[in-house]
């Protein structure tokens, strides 16, 4: 089997962003990114050292989420440099384990969703942002809806995509055909493995098949299918019509049960939407943001 496509939203941004190492310090409270730039720095949050991404100087705070395997400057690099700095504080961060927020290596316990979601909004405080909005893709977008579920009073806005609130049979079986980093393209494998060398992208792989697919075990796959009307913010889901790793139907119930929420189709988008046609992702996001 050869693997062409990105999976759960970290592999193709590698191929189109080549990550460098980040400048690391902890920065003082309540700092803003020069404008125009984009800062990088480690703060401690929650016992480990999370890595971030700052730019703009607007008063509405955005936290980026990325993917499986992803982190803030690979999987967002045209938000990062797009996003309108004048309204908006843009964040994009690394969860633990994942890109510049190791160590600790990246595991996936029963409540690695809850996990990261209590981590990125614990950063978010820690950056002295008094409110902020999401937006998550594939897997971040799971753990913005675990965010905004738990944390509704500091959550503003939220758009995700490429999400999905249970497994599925369907859902395995994508995730099993990606389990073995060996069996990818070269093209593919090559830049994770600069970033995480062989053997913790091959191990890291296999722990999160094995992390996702716990869920497939418990009633109807849950994931977070049991928070979705919890969730109080202005929700935004996009999503692409030819998105082969998340099938529509995980679009049409997130928007079904999050009240109020908008569901927006891209015809030719697939699970990078936000890379494949960023220009018109960046302005549906800011003027939804708006």
């Amino acid at each position: 089997m050869v693997v062409r496509l990105c999976c759960r939203g970290g592999l193709l941004p590698r191929l189109l962003f080549s990550p460098q190492m980040p400048k690391i310090y902890v920065p003082t409270a309540g700092r803003k990114a020069a404008y125009g730039t984009v800062t990088s720095a480690k703060v401690s949050v929650n016992g480990v050292h999370l890595h971030y991404q700052q730019t703009g100087e607007g008063e509405h705070a955005v936290l980026l989420l990325p993917g499986m395997l992803g982190s803030g400057e690979t999987d967002f690099a045209p938000q990062l440099k797009s996003l309108n700095k004048n309204l908006f504080t843009v964040v994009a961060w690394d969860p633990r384990g994942y890109g510049h927020s190791r160590p600790p290596d990246r595991d996936f316990p029963a409540d690695f969703f809850e996990r990261d979601a209590k981590d990125a909004v614990d950063l978010m405080k820690t950056l002295k942002f008094k409110k902020v909005s999401l937006l998550g893709w594939s897997d971040g977008g799971i753990t913005a809806l675990f965010a905004a579920a738990k944390y509704p009073s500091y959550i503003n806005k939220m758009v995700i995509w490429g999400a999905n609130a249970y497994v599925t049979e369907e859902d395995e079986r994508i995730y099993q055909g990606i389990r073995d980093v060996s069996k990818w393209s070269e093209k593919t494998r090559k830049p994770l493995e600069a970033l995480y060398g062989y053997d913790y992208l091959a191990k890291t792989c296999e722990k999160w098949v094995d992390g996702i697919g716990q869920f497939k075990h418990l009633p109807d796959g849950n994931i977070c299918r049991h928070l979705l009307p919890l969730v109080q913010c202005p929700t935004l889901i996009v999503h692409g019509e030819k998105d082969p790793l998340v099938p529509r139907f995980h679009a049409d119930f997130i928007h079904e049960h999050v009240k109020g929420s908008r569901l927006h189709l891209m015809p030719e988008g697939k699970h990078n939407l936000h890379l494949r046609f960023a220009n018109e992702f960046n302005k549906l996001a800011e003027d939804f943001l708006q």
